[in-house]
């Protein structure tokens, strides 16, 4: 009886409370919808500035064009968070062969597609020439220890097409791009290819950050497009003694100066929520999708939240991240920060899982969290968001929930189609549809809204 005397004192007001944010959220989404600047915020940052890895000039274009975007969409401050950040180049243009001895005893070779691996030393002008050794797991690659020496690795581990949503297929075997080089290096290899963290059918490869054990050699690494995978599986499957060729010329330089660009929107207590991407990219493409599209979006809020004079009660701040691609050092310069000054972070969220379609959302939070979140989502379904789900966050955002327990979330699109692009020679604008980027700043938009009314 007491409950349903409750119901029927309150149930009016919270329906007329999401009445009011359903009202709020269609404004916000026709604002966005209806706007030209995600594609002409993209469109700049990909066309006229293009790739930019931690330490480049195009790193440094692309910090004062996000401080000057920002200000243009109306923050009420903007400034810039100084982090010393690795400084990689790739150094010149990558490039292998492999090669086998036909029946008739005559040396075939063919040119494969290849991209030195982020952070990778390089092989220098005279390359390395050895036999390759294929191993189809760090087990496998125990097992044939003894025969690694004065071997190129070849790590042949095809992502687990069964799973359908792809980040856990990536998450199960980017542990071979990250430690597959001193993994095999302890034994004596010379160098290590790696198969492309893609299931897409093209030959593009993929480069992405790894990194080395200090107390071991460092070698070569890179990536190998996929269709030249099957082309070498196929002679490994025929019975084939193989060998390659590496050119690469990666190396590091002294780390450097970058900057997270932060922009806020003054809320009436000492109370932040932050929403961002990262600014930086690889070198090989321009950051369309990876992370191109969460810093478009995470502007698009500013301007839809400016556009529509909604006043938060807490600031709000809006970060275009630096580094996230091999070292996240503005993600830990910006929780560290934020952990000195003793500041109150309610929530973090971001958004470096392509611009597709909204599906839902990831988050590391309490379970009571999770649960008010679901409360929310008939606001959320017209929009394509259909859950909230505990299965982590991202990169930029974990190191306030690791430092101050801040409940911290990212933005889960559809993930068909993400590693058919991701840190891959196409990651370009025209593989962005517009359209599914600003559905997704929907979404974005309307839960931080949410949060800043209603709070965790």
């Amino acid at each position: 009886m007491k409950k349903i005397l409750f119901l029927s004192l309150f149930l009016p007001a919270i329906i007329h409370a999401q009445s009011d944010d359903s009202v709020f959220i269609h404004q916000l989404s026709n604002y966005i919808l209806s706007s030209d600047s995600p594609y002409n915020d993209l469109f700049y940052l990909t066309k006229r500035i293009g790739g930019r890895l931690a330490g480049s000039p195009q790193m440094v274009q692309a910090e004062a064009w996000g401080a000057k975007t920002l200000q243009q969409a109306g923050a009420d401050a903007v400034f810039a968070q100084a982090c010393q950040v690795p400084h990689w180049v790739r150094g010149g243009k990558d490039k292998a062969a492999v090669s086998f001895v036909t029946n008739g005893g005559q040396k075939q070779s063919k040119a494969i597609a290849v991209l030195a691996l982020g952070n990778s030393v390089g092989t220098g002008p005279q390359g390395i020439i050895a036999p390759v050794l294929r191993v189809k797991s760090f087990d496998d690659l125990e097992s044939k220890k003894d025969s690694v020496k004065g071997k190129i690795v070849f790590y042949d581990v095809p992502f687990d097409d069964t799973l359908v949503f792809t980040f856990r297929a990536y998450g199960k075997n980017v542990i071979y791009r990250g430690q597959g080089a001193s993994r095999a290096a302890k034994y004596g290899a010379l160098a290590v290819l790696v198969r492309s963290m893609s299931n897409s059918v093209d030959n593009y490869p993929h480069t992405g950050s790894m990194h080395y054990t200090d107390s071991l050699p460092k070698i070569p690494a890179a990536a190998v497009g996929l269709r030249d995978v099957k082309y070498i599986d196929s002679l490994f499957d025929a019975g084939k003694a193989v060998s390659a060729s590496l050119f690469t010329y990666g190396k590091m330089l002294p780390d450097t100066t970058g900057h997270n660009i932060i922009g806020e929107l003054k809320g009436q207590d000492n109370g932040i929520i932050t929403i961002g991407g990262h600014l930086d990219s690889w070198d090989v493409n321009e950051g369309a999708t990876d992370d191109g599209a969460g810093i478009v979006q995470t502007i698009t809020i500013l301007r839809a939240f400016k556009a529509l004079n909604y006043q938060p009660k807490h600031t709000i701040r809006f970060v275009l991240f630096a580094n996230e691609e091999n070292g996240t050092r503005g993600a830990k310069k910006y929780a560290e920060a934020a952990k000195e000054a003793n500041e109150k972070h309610l929530f973090a969220l971001e958004s470096d899982a392509g611009g597709f379609t909204p599906r839902g959302f990831s988050l590391m939070a309490a379970d009571s969290v999770i649960d008010k979140l679901n409360s929310w989502l008939p606001l959320f379904k017209l929009y394509g968001v259909t859950d909230f789900v505990n299965e982590g966050a991202g990169a930029d955002v974990t190191p306030l929930y690791t430092l101050l327990n801040t409940p911290v979330a990212e933005l889960r699109p559809d993930s068909q189609r993400y590693f058919d692009v991701h840190h891959a020679p196409n990651d370009v604008l025209e593989n962005v549809n517009i359209r599914e980027l600003k559905l997704g700043a929907i979404n974005m938009a309307a839960l931080i809204y949410l949060i800043d009314k209603y709070g965790l």
